[in-house]
């Protein structure tokens, strides 16, 4: 029974509301009222979201000396012996072969991505994640993979391209926060913790993230009167004000409270940014649905 508890906390069920974006293809799209469509895309998410755990447990086994020097990693079940190296392993290796085979059922297509998906990944866990730059770019390059599952099972006539920009730069945002935080909150250490955080420094890292906050509202705000398939009154325009607060709602927990460290966290926790996702969403589907 610990084993089976200790597997399910490293396969991070939080983690999986990062994989919401699968959704982004439906929404956007206009197919939300689809059954069909809607009922596909569920089932995506529950493949996506094994598959994404998977990765998590080949993360902590290949981290797991090192999380046993983190401050908060050491708590997870590899490096505190509450989960055997055999077991995480054993599910790590069952995970992929229930999980591609399902999703080349649902679309073939699926399958190729979420191969990709997995193998950019593992990729980040022995070596990309110790490149500067490339490692952040990495986690962006997975969230896109994310939307472009959703994609292929919608089938998709009005989905706007600039919505794979906006979520580059978003997660290009939410990566290079994370370093600022873990170069904060690990100061000495955090060159033991990951070798890229050698090559970062808080003020570098301030630098990309205005960039990225600049870009991302500036692609947002474009692809609300530019895209194709949108309302030709532009309305999509009212919900832009939502985005503003919430990269401004972030920054404020980044400086101000010293968080960031983990996104899917700081969701699940501040009122105020999950109101904002709520209210953002809501006057997405008002305007292209009901108006």
């Amino acid at each position: 029974m610990q084993q089976l508890s200790g597997l399910l906390r490293t396969m991070r069920p939080r983690q999986w509301t990062k994989n919401l974006a699968i959704f982004a293809a439906l929404l956007f799209d206009r197919k939300v009222t689809a059954p069909d469509y809607l009922a596909t895309t569920i089932a995506g998410f529950v493949l996506l979201c094994l598959i994404s755990s998977t990765i998590y447990i080949v993360n902590d086994l290949v981290d797991i000396e090192k999380d046993r020097a983190h401050p908060t990693k050491r708590r997870r079940p590899l490096p505190s012996g509450q989960l055997s190296p055999r077991v995480a392993t054993a599910a790590a290796v069952l995970l992929p072969l229930a999980v591609l085979p399902s999703s080349y059922a649902l679309r073939p297509a699926l399958a190729l991505i979420l191969a990709t998906y997995l193998a950019l990944h593992v990729a980040y866990s022995f070596f990309l994640k110790d490149m500067v730059i490339i490692d952040v770019m990495s986690i962006a390059a997975g969230f896109v993979l994310r939307v472009v599952a959703g994609v292929v099972l919608v089938d998709v006539e009005r989905f706007s391209p600039w919505l794979y920009i906006c979520t580059t730069l978003l997660a290009l945002f939410l990566g290079f926060s994370k370093r600022r935080n873990e170069l904060v909150t690990l100061r000495e250490e955090a060159n033991n913790h990951r070798a890229s955080l050698e090559h970062y420094s808080v003020g570098l890292l301030d630098e990309m993230i205005s960039i990225v906050t600049a870009t991302t509202v500036v692609a947002y705000a474009l692809y609300t009167f530019s895209a194709e398939g949108l309302p030709e009154n532009h309305l999509m325009m009212l919900t832009i004000p939502f985005v503003l607060y919430g990269i401004f709602r972030y920054l404020y927990l980044i400086h101000g409270k010293g968080e960031g460290g983990a996104p899917e966290e700081v969701l699940l926790r501040d009122r105020p940014l999950q109101a904002t996702v709520v209210l953002w969403g809501l006057a997405v589907f008002v305007i292209l649905y009901v108006l």
